[in-house]
């Protein structure tokens, strides 16, 4: 019996990391026959678990949604990361989840054991959160995108752009992309054929979603460095190629992905792709790394560079002392 039980919640918790699992895989994960798979899913569906059942060659099991939410399998490091992220969800990005956040953790922290509690509560005191005036977005546009990216369903929305003239797109989503300030969707515009970034408190889905669609090759092979360049680079007037002599671990310790894109050239060197829609910006940004650099692009930026030199070391002549 106590193997039997230890076999069912091994079960559900495969259940849970995967939308979908056939029979086979089931089987070959848990050490059993497929008929002992079949005889564990009836198990728990009389526990009240909604598994789903299809047949054929695409055939397999799935854990539906239920009347009531299913108690959840959770190790010692997945229940600290959840409880850890609901009390950051209370004063976080994500727009009227702040009370909700705050029940749910209370629920999680009754059943954690002594251990964990403590674990989480000196985690978080140690934790002094900074909330700035960013942009929140809604929690549950968060879940129709999501869920569009993982059903891969076709997504529709009015989108109200930077200089704010307002459209409908039709895409294809990808991934979702939190930077810690901003929410952004990656996702191929059916209507323009290619790939673009979307901020999310920007835009305003229409349901319902689909049709289905297939999966294409992310951009770049890299959703992660496509958004970086992205933000970074793309949506500024000026893209600049500059070699820093700083090696790329010390480099990315003041260039964070939303600033620039970072290339290791070799031990001492790195290349950064930066813009800005100041050139006289740029040039102070890249002053004010504290490294040596050479331009390689745009030719332009290397004349302000002269000036704004020029104009730091006259203000220096001229400055009592």
């Amino acid at each position: 019996m106590l193997e039997t039980s230890a076999r069912l919640l091994r079960l559900l918790s495969l259940l849970q990391t995967r939308r979908d699992w056939s029979g086979a895989d089931l089987a070959d994960r848990l050490g059993v026959t497929d008929r002992t798979v079949r005889r564990d899913v009836d198990k728990l569906r009389s526990l009240g678990y909604p598994v789903h059942a299809t047949t054929g060659t695409a055939g397999g099991y799935r854990l539906g949604a239920g009347a009531a939410l299913p108690p959840l399998l959770l190790d010692d490091e997945e229940a600290v990361a959840v409880a850890v992220g609901l009390r950051s969800a209370a004063s976080g990005s994500v727009a009227g989840i702040e009370e909700t956040s705050v029940r749910a953790l209370a629920k999680l922290e009754q059943v954690l054991p002594a251990r964990l509690r403590n674990r989480v509560n000196a985690l978080q005191s140690a934790v002094l959160p900074l909330t700035g005036r960013g942009p929140t977005v809604d929690a549950d546009t968060l879940a129709v995108i999501a869920a569009a990216c993982r059903d891969r369903e076709r997504l529709r929305f009015d989108y109200r752009a930077r200089a704010g003239e307002e459209s409908l797109r039709q895409v294809e989503p990808l991934r979702l992309v939190h930077t810690g300030r901003r929410w952004y969707l990656v996702a191929f515009d059916v209507d323009r054929d290619d790939w673009r970034t979307f901020r999310v408190d920007r835009l305003t889905p229409r349901t319902p979603t689909g049709p289905k669609f297939a999966p294409r090759e992310p951009p770049g092979g890299d959703v992660a460095a496509y958004t970086a360049y992205g933000l970074s680079n793309a949506a500024y007037r000026h893209q600049a190629v500059v070699t820093l002599h700083l090696p790329l671990e010390r480099a990315a310790e003041q260039v964070t992905p939303t600033s620039g894109v970072l290339e290791p050239l070799d031990d001492g060197r790195c290349v950064l792709r930066a813009g800005g829609n100041s050139l006289d910006g740029l040039a102070m940004w890249l002053a004010l790394l504290g490294c040596e650099f050479e331009v390689r692009s745009p030719p332009e930026l290397v004349d302000r560079l002269a000036v704004v030199a020029g104009r730091l070391t006259r203000a220096v002549g001229r400055t009592d002392p």
